[in-house]
């Protein structure tokens, strides 16, 4: 059971993310307009005022045998979240502790948080726009800055993606850009002047990404040229939460900033289903939503926002149920089992088809019983 624990907690560390103008898009925040209301009426609104869930439950295994499923070797991670559906599978991790190569210093700038793995080839970016590809078969260090000019000494946040030797990039500039890392060219660009505020997907030949507006794009990743174009709620005040896709066999899934969650079905681009899962009832555009990236296994969604874990149909958006506890990190799928790290520190075990938790511990007091040392406070960041 312990290496069963050590071994979630590992995954879940590395964890430490056409509608018309009855949309409710609206531009003064203080005025909203009849129509924006009469929209909201379609919307499934969910609230609870339950506690939290604070309570170690021991596992039963004849109850809830628990299986991680086939382990996988993971040579591939062209996605920042990992794949398609921002879950991390059950892979190897040999904890070797073993230094294999020692490059120089990536860049002199902050690196951005994420890194994508293809073809021995690790690609990162800075924060001063430079894309960097280190190659660890020959140790070689490649830099490439799309930027120039007056754009030279702004701070860059770029969303990556990788493909067949291809980094497609939108940013923070409102530039979406594909490059050629082995040919070393800009295979185009576009400035669609509003900052992009979502992780990219890709789906067949659309490229897709949402900007701070909170307008969905789907894009043709061989142009740049925008196939359609979605618009839906916007929030007048920015936080850390930045809107997230996740995609199934044949659905996409969007999570905005004012935390409605859509569902589009892949080959038509058009809206299957729809519904809020903010806290506050009121409909007023600076309402804050935070969460973490939402994850799916084609039947269900995961959606862990600041207070509540959501799990939804795929299919028809109706929510299966809701605890009463959220997720300091994104949660993790396996087989019929969902795991996640609370607020209070606690390691939860819940089986999917059901809700039943089958199990939560106190990490604070498995690792202090491990190390056998006195109760710390552990902390893991979001």
């Amino acid at each position: 059971m312990m290496k069963l624990l050590k071994a979630l907690m590992i995954l879940l560390f590395i964890n430490a993310c056409s509608f018309d103008n009855k949309t409710g898009i609206w531009i003064d925040e203080n005025k909203i307009p009849k129509e924006t209301v009469e929209v909201f009426k379609d919307f499934e609104i969910i609230s609870s005022s339950s506690e939290t869930f604070n309570k170690t439950i021991l596992h039963n295994n004849k109850q809830f045998p628990i299986s991680l499923g086939v382990l996988k070797n993971n040579n591939k991670w062209n996605d920042i979240y990992f794949n398609k559906n921002n879950n991390f599978e059950n892979f190897t991790y040999k904890n070797l502790k073993k230094e294999i190569i020692k490059s120089k210093k990536l860049t002199k700038y902050e690196l951005n948080k994420y890194v994508l793995f293809e073809n021995n080839n690790l690609i990162t970016s800075d924060v001063n726009g430079n894309l960097i590809i280190f190659n660890q078969i020959n140790n070689k260090n490649i830099k490439f800055n799309f930027y120039k000019g007056e754009y030279k000494k702004i701070k860059k946040i770029l969303n990556l993606y990788v493909e067949k030797n291809i980094i497609y990039v939108s940013d923070n500039l409102g530039y979406l850009y594909a490059y050629n890392y082995r040919l070393n060219k800009v295979l185009w660009a576009k400035n669609y002047k509003i900052p992009f505020r979502s992780n990219l997907k890709v789906s067949k030949n659309d490229l897709i990404a949402a900007n701070q507006n909170n307008n969905l794009y789907f894009f043709d990743k061989k142009s740049g040229e925008i196939l359609r174009t979605v618009p839906t709620e916007e929030t007048s005040v920015k936080n850390k939460f930045v809107n997230n896709l996740s995609l199934s066999n044949d659905s996409l899934f969007y999570l905005n900033t004012y935390g409605s969650l859509y569902s589009f079905d892949l080959e038509t681009k058009k809206i299957n289903w729809f519904i809020n899962l903010n806290k506050s009832l009121e409909l007023n555009p600076s309402n804050l939503f935070l969460g973490n990236q939402i994850i799916n296994n084609n039947k269900k969604i995961i959606v862990s926002s600041n207070n509540k874990v959501y799990v939804i149909d795929a299919a028809t958006g109706s929510t299966s149920y809701v605890k009463n506890f959220s997720s300091i990190t994104k949660p993790i799928l396996s087989n019929n089992f969902l795991f996640l790290i609370s607020k209070n520190n606690l390691l939860i075990a819940i089986e999917l088809s059901s809700g039943r938790i089958a199990y939560s511990y106190d990490i604070n007091e498995r690792i202090s019983k491990f190390l056998k040392i006195k109760k710390k406070m552990f902390h893991l960041e979001s």
